[in-house]
């Protein structure tokens, strides 16, 4: 065949070896203002080390090489002994080393912790998402286990160690451990109070055997799982390691593996608990109360690793508008594909701000802070994820068919994106829990509204916007039927005041001209064209070394 025909011309180069920490200047701000100046040095450091990690050619293999080639579930060994184990490509395990290592799993005992632990998620996740769910599940496992000094005593070290350590064996024996969840069932889902797993207790304190069957195991590789089971007194949480003490495997039969839409690197199992070893956790009865500390930490994951997903998608929109040309010009001088761009950087900006705000709350952990959470976390968690698909999906589109091929990553990010959404409760099970703490945590609302009144009287359209809020929330009637209206509402409301807050003026400009003053059609790239356009796109670039 003539070679002339194979001459490639006007092909991006690939988006690789830069630092994804430094390259997203709404990160980097956002550590550089909710980390004081004693701690910020070190944490830039780590943070831009890890960046530098993230967006290099051996990060970017190991995330293809581990969605290639998903995990699979052994049950038996050749001798026909039930094992349970689940296998792994060697690109999975050096995925979670390097997170463990970066201290992805500890937040809760060091200055900052929290911002620097969701900075560094939303950076090496953008390398590979799927493996961030143990690392999510582990980190979000200390506030549970901390109800009970002894267990937090003897895990926590080990659930924040630095250290990785692959493999089923007595926890004592390893440097560091991974914790996954076991909460729904397959006749209740969301409704975890219709669960029918049963606990029965032994003579020794605390101890339990769980008999049942758990619909969602999230990574049933771990080491220990926490998981709710009806105890004589009620619903509870409990704890099931994988290996007892005396060395023997627990029983934790490993039904399927989930064939699920996307997440392909990362396990997610059913489970069958029969005699199952446990140790309680919390008060017989109260589970839903022990456990909801984890659930709230790991929803905040849910908002930064959609961030996450939103930002490399936007990062290889514009990197690839940047090199390409068509009609005459590169793509990104293009009005309308300016346009696009700028709408969608918008969108990833505004929640890499919120998402580190809610962060900085849990290092700040005053009752204020507290108070703030509970209605901010959900109303975020209901919002950002369900804007990461269509943000996803549009950047997609910005590649051309090129995008749609998988050596681009960017169907990967498309089947990842509606995963948040969906994990750790629904679109209508966060609007709800947000009613729940309307109506029943008046200090919740207060706390919300005091963060969002320190941006009043900065720009018109969100001091409207806050004004309308307020109406609505004062009208009871049908409260139910419109929760996601207004949940939206808030949501947009407290970016659009963090925005203001701390945005550059064409950021905060452009944001409450669109979504906040409805200047803005029904797609990306509708957004005013007198706004200043190019400085967005330009803000968001990722600069390669």
């Amino acid at each position: 065949m003539a070679a002339t025909t194979h001459t490639v011309t006007n092909q991006v180069p690939p988006l690789v070896g830069y630092d994804v920490y430094t390259a997203d200047r709404a990160l980097s701000e956002a550590v550089e203002r909710h980390i004081e100046p004693g701690v910020l040095p070190g944490a830039q450091e780590e943070l831009g080390a890890l960046g530098r990690a993230a967006g290099s050619a051996q990060a970017q293999e190991w995330g293809a090489q581990a969605n290639e080639h998903p995990p699979v579930l052994r049950t038996h060994d050749r001798y026909g002994n039930r094992i349970d184990e689940v296998e792994f490509h060697p690109s999975w395990h050096r995925l979670l080393g390097h997170a463990v290592a970066a201290g992805l799993t500890d937040a809760w005992g060091r200055p900052a912790g929290h911002v620097r632990r969701a900075a560094g998620f939303l950076v090496w996740t953008q390398a590979e998402a799927g493996h961030g769910c143990p690392l999510s599940m582990t980190h979000a496992a200390v506030p549970a286990l901390r109800t009970d000094p002894v267990l937090a005593a003897e895990w926590e070290p080990k659930l924040t160690s630095y250290v990785y350590e692959e493999g089923l064996r007595p926890a004592p024996e390893k440097a560091g451990v991974l914790f996954g969840m076991g909460m729904t069932e397959k006749q209740g889902g969301t409704d975890v109070r219709s669960n029918t797993t049963r606990a029965e207790p032994l003579s020794g304190e605390g101890e339990y055997l769980l008999t049942g069957h758990k619909w969602f195991c999230s990574a049933p590789m771990s080491d220990g799982f926490l998981v709710l089971a009806q105890a004589p007194g009620g619903l509870t949480c409990f704890l099931v390691p994988r290996v007892l003490p005396d060395g023997t495997r627990n029983v934790f039969a490993i039904q399927r593996l989930k064939d699920k839409l996307g997440n392909k690197s990362n396990a997610s199992g059913e489970v069958e608990f029969d005699g199952t070893w446990a140790r309680r956790v919390g008060e017989e009865g109260r589970g839903v109360r022990t456990i909801i500390e984890m659930v709230a930490a790991t929803r905040l994951d849910c908002v930064v690793g959609s961030a996450a997903l939103m930002r490399q998608a936007v990062a290889q929109a514009i990197h690839h508008a940047t090199y390409r040309s068509a009609f005459g010009g590169l793509l990104t001088d293009k009005p309308l594909m300016r346009n696009v761009l700028a709408d969608l950087a918008l969108e990833s900006e505004a929640a890499t701000v919120l998402a580190m705000r809610l962060a900085s709350a849990y290092d700040t952990d005053t009752e204020e802070e507290r108070a703030f959470l509970r209605i901010a976390v959900p109303a975020a968690k209901y919002w950002v994820t369900k804007r990461c698909t269509p943000v996803v999906g549009e950047a997609l589109e910005c590649l051309g068919g090129n995008g749609y091929v998988e050596e681009s990553g960017m169907p990967r990010l498309l089947r990842e994106a509606p995963l948040n959404s969906i994990w750790e409760g629904s679109g209508n099970v966060q609007a709800l829990d947000v009613l729940r703490a309307l109506q029943r945590e008046p200090q919740a609302l207060d706390a919300f509204l005091r963060e969002v009144g320190k941006a009043r009287g900065a720009d018109h359209r969100l001091d409207a916007a806050i004004k309308d809020l307020l109406t609505e929330l004062a009208d009871l009637e049908g409260i139910e039927a419109r929760a996601r209206r207004l949940v939206e509402r808030m949501a947009l409301v407290l970016q659009g005041s963090l925005l203001v807050r701390w945005a550059p003026p064409e950021v905060s400009d452009a944001f409450c001209a669109s979504r906040l003053g409805r200047d803005w059609g029904t797609a990306f790239g509708t957004l005013p064209h007198s706004l200043d356009l190019a400085s967005l796109v330009a803000r968001a670039r990722p600069v390669a070394e």
